[in-house]
């Protein structure tokens, strides 16, 4: 289902020091109006067709890399247990049942397991932030129009 990557002292330390060039290429790649990216592998002198997403996905996994973190690659229409859903949100494993039992995020029931379409729980993290934000441009404004000094 997922992959797991742990990053290993040696793997961060590599991924640190290339991390600038990274960077610098990234800001090419996403300008580039082509859908594919050509890469030359050194060892081989072979070119390959490279499309531009999987190129921004290695330098995304890159840059968790060089900063040590470790990371799981999930397929986006994969199904997913309600304690990885809860660990991605980032709350607990209870309150994720709440928010399925009430109808907020879609579920099925595999047996007694419920099951998470990793593309449902994304649909809601993106309705939160937005909510969330919405909310925080309020207080904000609302802070500034009493002049409360924010």
């Amino acid at each position: 289902m997922g992959t797991v990557l742990e990053t290993t002292k040696e793997e961060q330390e590599i991924a640190r020091i290339s991390i600038s060039k990274v960077h610098a290429t990234s800001k090419i790649v996403v300008r580039n109006k082509s859908a594919f990216v050509k890469i030359k592998v050194q060892e081989k002198g072979d070119s390959l067709k490279i499309p531009k997403k999987a190129v921004l996905l290695l330098f995304e996994i890159l840059d968790n890399m060089a900063k040590g973190k470790s990371f799981t690659i999930f397929p986006y229409d994969s199904e997913i247990s309600t304690q990885q859903a809860a660990d991605m949100l980032n709350v607990s494993r209870p309150h994720l049942v709440k928010l399925l039992e009430e109808g907020i995020i879609p579920f099925k029931k595999v047996g007694a397991h419920r099951r998470i379409e990793l593309k449902n729980l994304i649909v809601y993290q993106q309705k939160s932030e937005e909510n969330r934000n919405k909310k925080l441009d309020f207080l904000t404004k609302q802070a500034q129009d009493l002049n409360l000094g924010y």
